[in-house]
């Protein structure tokens, strides 16, 4: 557990399209094997550190003639923002994907005393 002690909580929110690739053959609609997409969030203003990070599919739009696989994360969360992860592998088919997500974690406040 993540505690934040005498802390302000900051949370933020938001929703992306990660992708949309039936309408240009991208390679999620097209392709098989393992594929991989990756958008880049940026919070509305930075956390203190790295906070805690949610991610959830809110759209998916799959080939119904095909396995639906999916694997979705956040990485590389730092105190300014993060990237969203769409994973896919063998002959799934994938035409587009929303993705929402929610952050916790320390934020600044007036009370803060930067010392130098």
């Amino acid at each position: 557990m993540r505690k934040f002690p005498g802390a302000a909580l900051g949370v933020d929110q938001g929703t992306e399209e990660v992708f949309t690739d039936f309408e240009d053959g991208g390679e999620m609609w097209t392709g098989h094997g393992t594929r991989e997409r990756r958008k880049a969030v940026t919070f509305s203003e930075p956390f203190r550190s790295p906070p805690v990070v949610q991610v959830a599919l809110t759209l998916w739009d799959m080939d119904s003639q095909s396995n639906v696989r999916a694997d979705i994360s956040a990485e590389k969360v730092t105190p300014a923002g993060f990237e969203m992860v769409f994973r896919t592998w063998a002959d799934t088919r994938v035409a587009r994907v929303r993705m929402s997500w929610i952050a916790f974690g320390e934020a600044s406040s007036p009370d803060d005393w930067d010392l130098y």
